[in-house]
């Protein structure tokens, strides 16, 4: 992995940043919100933890709570439309900064599409560079589990999907920004990773990052020099 010196290079000329969402950019962690709306919010929320903290299999983690869970469609909704997710500070600048400088800006999370598209519209972020988790629903809205297929539903699913990133859009520098151990193993193929504290701080992560921040002001005043 790059000294920090090297992360703050490679952030600076970067052709591609991608962002995890829960606890990074945004304050919560989704699925966390999801099991309070569905009455079930302690006994998910210890899994989470131990889920981002890379003790359990990521696949594992997300198949256990959802059987708790087991979200129907209209609460989904409910909680997008009800207590839709809050941005870190200083997270719309950030975007804006990159977007201002060509980079190509993208969310990969282990949570849910239908709640990270929502955090992508709000900081004009295109659908075709979100990467999350997908829901199934029966005719009448119940939980049907959810689609396996995709990569960020297993552990190492991250850095899948920026070594696809990087065959199919021929991208040559990619940075990784985010909290839990699955942000940091995505790197490589992630060409630098940015240890993220604003929210929460791990400590598996905040140890082996090579560069742990704690506000996106820090990475937005790196690209000002």
């Amino acid at each position: 992995m790059a000294t920090a010196v090297e992360t703050k290079a490679i952030l600076r000329s970067a052709d591609a940043v991608c962002f995890d969402v829960d606890s990074t950019v945004i304050k919560e962690e989704g699925i966390d919100e999801l099991a309070k709306i569905c009455g079930v919010g302690d006994a998910v929320a210890e899994m989470t933890r131990n889920a981002m903290g890379g003790n359990i299999p990521f696949k594992k983690a997300l198949t256990e709570r959802l059987a708790i869970i087991q979200p129907s469609r209209d609460q989904v909704n409910k909680l997008i439309n009800d207590q839709p997710p809050c941005l870190t500070e200083g997270m719309m600048d950030l975007v804006d900064r990159l977007q201002q400088r060509n980079v190509q800006v993208f969310l990969i999370s282990g949570g849910f599409h239908s709640i990270v598209e929502h955090v992508a519209a709000r900081i004009n972020i295109p659908l075709t560079n979100v990467y999350a988790n997908k829901l199934k629903f029966h005719l009448n809205g119940d939980y049907a589990g959810f689609d396996e297929t995709q990569p960020t539903a297993e552990s190492g699913g991250k850095g899948r999907v920026i070594g696809l990133l990087k065959k199919e859009r021929g991208f040559k520098k990619v940075v990784m920004i985010g909290d839990g151990v699955t942000d940091l193993e995505a790197c490589p193929p992630a060409d630098a990773f940015i240890g993220f504290g604003g929210n929460i701080v791990r400590q598996q992560v905040k140890e082996k990052a090579k560069w742990f921040v704690t506000s996106f002001q820090e990475i937005t005043a790196e690209l000002e020099k």
